[in-house]
């Protein structure tokens, strides 16, 4: 599968932006779908999950409450709406595919997924 990740931009902080995630290829609704991001100098790190159903999600603790991740099976695409944005939400953010069903735990290892999109770079000024 290729991901095409967008919708990244320059926000305000507590401003909004809606990723989107485009995924080629016809088992889409067979990979369980994650979110990550990476700052400058520092580690790719989880942010947020779906399970390949839409009916299991999980957060960092960080976005829970602002960040929404969903699904749409139909058209091979996974979403991350992002509320209240911070300064410390400035990162490049990764979607990523996972062949294998993932646990809690594991959605949580970038190790764990097999595809990568480009990356969208997320931006919030003070």
């Amino acid at each position: 599968v290729q991901l095409q990740a967008s919708g990244g931009g320059l926000v305000q902080a507590g401003g909004s932006l809606r990723l989107s995630c485009a995924a080629s290829g016809h088992t889409f609704s067979t990979y369980d779908m994650g979110w990550f991001r990476q700052a400058p100098g520092k580690e790719r790190k989880f942010v947020a999950g779906i399970s390949r159903s839409g009916g299991f999600t999980s957060y960092t603790d960080s976005v829970r409450g602002r960040f929404i991740i969903s699904r749409d099976n139909t058209k091979n695409m996974v979403y991350l709406q992002m509320n209240s944005l911070k300064p410390e939400d400035t990162a490049v953010y990764y979607c990523a595919a996972a062949t294998s069903y993932l646990s809690r735990d594991s959605r949580l290892e970038v190790g764990n997924y097999d595809y990568w999109g480009q990356g969208t770079q997320v931006t919030v000024s003070s």
